[in-house]
């Protein structure tokens, strides 16, 4: 060591300077080395192996151990200027700065990366609350850099924030209306991460597959991918199909259009036809001797059938409908189950049920209603009944071609 020193007083000024830099600028080196390519190397196998994350995150830190000896060792290094050590410290000092916070912010994904991995994570999701730590602790570290590149106390530039505080605000004006938002939909649950939601107004109609703290990604059912900011969907209303989804049922409510014209008495020959039908057996033996009955009772013996009581095909394809949906292996008895007459129109009579499926699987669901359909559609000439239909080309062309002939 005598030696070495020797040899460095007997060499120029300039050239201490330079191997005093050349030998910082190795041992800064030589310890982000051995930190990032034997230490944690060695302690590899006891951090998490399902995410990179976290290696980044301890690979930040380790950065701060060689910038230190850059900023600690600058003032060893012998006839440097002291404009130069101080620029170098302070840039020293700003990457272990930013070192640090970038370090934190990786942290913090982590964080939200094991917490996604709990069952309870869907329902409520922080990664809006991390992601405002991590502005915090950005801003933090921005005023840290401030201070020391302009070598004056954080407190002071807090204390100039007040007068800055209506542009910060404005400037922050999405990020608030979003961490308020994030609050409100994560304490109400309103959304979580795999709802069905629908919302027109921003052309969403899928599933939620991400929630953060200004933006909620849908994957629409065509695939597409919908950005709405958070706090829109406190705002504007939206629809949840979560409730759906849980009840483990899916509703029906369609309707049959009927021909009105086609609607009218059944006679006794018709009546003891449509006994063929088991489901309309127990309906047509309790409604002919409730007829009957009260034709007796109202009657007196008064033979024109106009002041009588019957059966009209409606009525019965109405019994038969609802009977066909309570004995339907695929329609849940826990809901509410109904066959009724919406108020006729220019489209007809429309025949509606309304019931629910015992899946909530939509391939299914679309296979069960279209099941059901066929075979009503199907069966309505048994009841004498038409289904109503606009005229289309085809009628106005059989009308042309009957007046030729």
């Amino acid at each position: 060591m005598d030696q070495v020193a020797l040899f460095l007083e007997g060499q120029p000024a300039w050239l201490q300077s330079l191997i005093g830099l050349a030998v910082l600028t190795v041992a800064a080196l030589t310890a982000n080395y051995f930190l990032k390519h034997v230490i944690l190397r060695a302690a590899s196998p006891w951090l998490d192996r399902q995410t990179k994350t976290i290696d980044k995150a301890v690979g930040w830190l380790a950065t701060v151990v060689p910038l230190l000896i850059v900023s600690n060792g600058i003032e060893l290094v012998p006839y440097l200027a002291p404009a130069v050590r101080e620029v170098v410290s302070n840039l020293a000092e700003t990457l272990i700065v930013l070192s640090v916070a970038l370090s934190m912010v990786r942290g913090l994904a982590y964080l939200n990366e094991l917490y996604e991995r709990l069952p309870q994570s869907k329902n409520r999701p922080i990664k809006g609350y991390l992601q405002v730590l991590k502005i915090l602790v950005l801003c933090g570290a921005a005023l840290i850099v401030i201070s020391i590149l302009i070598d004056q106390s954080p407190l002071l530039l807090l204390s100039g924030l007040g007068a800055i505080t209506a542009v910060l605000l404005l400037v922050f004006k999405d990020t608030i209306l979003s961490l308020v938002a994030s609050v409100q939909l994560s304490t109400n649950d309103m959304l979580r991460v795999g709802d069905w939601i629908e919302m027109p107004g921003m052309n969403a109609d899928g599933d939620v597959i991400d929630i953060s703290l200004h933006t909620v990604k849908v994957q629409n059912f065509d695939k597409t991918i919908t950005t709405i900011p958070t706090h829109r969907l406190v705002s504007d209303s939206f629809r949840n199909w979560r409730g759906m989804s849980e009840s483990g049922g899916r509703r029906i409510k369609r309707a049959l259009p009927l021909d009105q014209n086609s609607i009218r008495f059944l006679s006794e020959d018709e009546v003891t036809a449509l006994q063929r039908f088991r489901l309309l057996r127990p309906y047509l033996a309790e409604k002919q001797a409730e007829i009957a009955a009260w034709n007796a009772r109202e009657l007196a013996g008064e033979e024109n059938p106009v002041n009588a009581r019957r059966l009209t095909n409606i009525g019965t394809l109405r019994a038969y409908v609802l009977a066909y949906l309570q004995q339907h292996p695929r329609i849940s008895d826990g809901f509410t189950l109904l066959v009724r007459q919406l108020p006729p129109g220019a489209q007809g009579l429309p025949l509606e049920l309304y019931c629910f499926t015992d899946t909530t699987a939509w391939l299914e669901y679309e296979a069960i209603q279209a099941d059901i359909f066929d075979h009503l559609l199907a069966i309505l000439p048994e009841f004498h009944l038409r289904l109503f239909q606009e005229p289309s080309g085809v009628d106005f062309g059989g009308l042309t071609t009957a007046a030729r002939i």
